[in-house]
């Protein structure tokens, strides 16, 4: 039994057609059981996904997203660490960075046949972020804290989003408010402590993104050597550097060639505790929730497991 949990809203509001022209109508002619669940509002998918879990059914539970990065990750939210679950992925976002980084199709039938037929079940990592009231937020792609946290939180509530996303230019919101955030960054001063508990001052630093795979916020290549199942986060924090000179850095990040501009850093840990000087907006695959001066970050090896080629 495949438990399909669908985002109608994903893809500009075309997440319901998808669902119903293609992925159910194949479903149907595969003869292959499933039980669909559709999300209203926020925090449907992580109670959907908690009470898909605790149904009573064979182990391991087959779960699958129809929808983007953000549903995913709300996914992970509802789903305790333990829990035997084996997760498909039809990506209908806007970013699709999980799916960019495992080959899994963007084409919706074809990431069914994928779930279905051709691919299996790979053992990845899971990242776990904890504030220091102790709330806890999980991630299957990255966290950030800084300006890519604030791009996102913007994104989010942008008006001009879905307009551009429908005519496949919502990049350009993404430009527009990077450079917005951008002009109006503030001077903060971060820190870095590292698995060697030695800690590493950032001055002025822009943000602090922890990677788990290559990619994040619809194709920057943050971290090119990740490997999603090596029990290791990489990092790319960003300081010191002129407003000017960012600029012309984010752009070489699409090919993952920023390292050559000095400022831009990279580091390999297993946990991280990050502290700022002012509170910062912190991200989870580009989900926004509030804003912080004290994060811990720990990856969990081999945590998930997610069918891909």
């Amino acid at each position: 039994m495949y438990h399909i949990i669908i985002n109608p809203a994903s893809r500009s509001g075309k997440g319901l057609q998808i669902w119903k022209r293609q992925v159910e109508p194949a479903l149907q002619r595969g003869n292959v059981p499933y039980r669909p669940y559709f999300s209203e509002k926020a925090g449907d998918v992580a109670r959907i996904a908690s009470e898909i879990i605790s149904l009573p059914a064979q182990s391991p539970v087959s779960i699958v997203i129809l929808g983007g990065d953000g549903t995913m990750n709300e996914a992970l939210q509802g789903i305790p660490e333990q829990a035997q679950v084996i997760l498909g992925y039809i990506p209908t976002g806007s970013s699709n960075d999980l799916a960019r980084d495992l080959n899994i199709p963007t084409d919706p039938t074809a990431a069914l046949d994928l779930i279905l037929h051709t691919g299996k079940p790979h053992a990845m990592d899971l990242g776990v972020l904890t504030y220091s009231d102790g709330e806890v937020r999980r991630f299957a792609v990255s966290c950030g804290i800084g300006f890519d946290a604030a791009v996102c939180e913007e994104a989010l509530h942008s008006k001009v989003k879905p307009v551009l996303n429908r005519i496949g230019l919502g990049k350009l919101t993404y430009l527009g408010i990077a450079l917005k955030q951008l002009l109006a960054a503030r001077a903060v001063s971060g820190r870095l402590t590292l698995d060697n508990n030695i800690p590493v001052n950032i001055g002025n630093m822009l943000f602090t993104a922890c990677m788990l795979h290559r990619f994040e916020g619809g194709g920057f290549m943050f971290s090119p050597n990740a490997d999603p199942t090596d029990g290791i986060m990489n990092l790319c924090a960003v300081g010191d550097l002129p407003k000017w000179l960012i600029l012309f850095a984010l752009p070489t990040a699409f090919k993952g060639k920023h390292y050559r501009f000095q400022g831009v850093e990279a580091y390999q840990t297993t946990t991280l505790t990050l502290e700022t000087s002012v509170p910062m907006w912190v991200h989870t695959d580009g989900e926004v929730t509030r804003k912080s001066s004290r994060i811990t970050v720990a990856c969990k090896k081999h945590a998930l497991q997610i069918i891909h080629p």
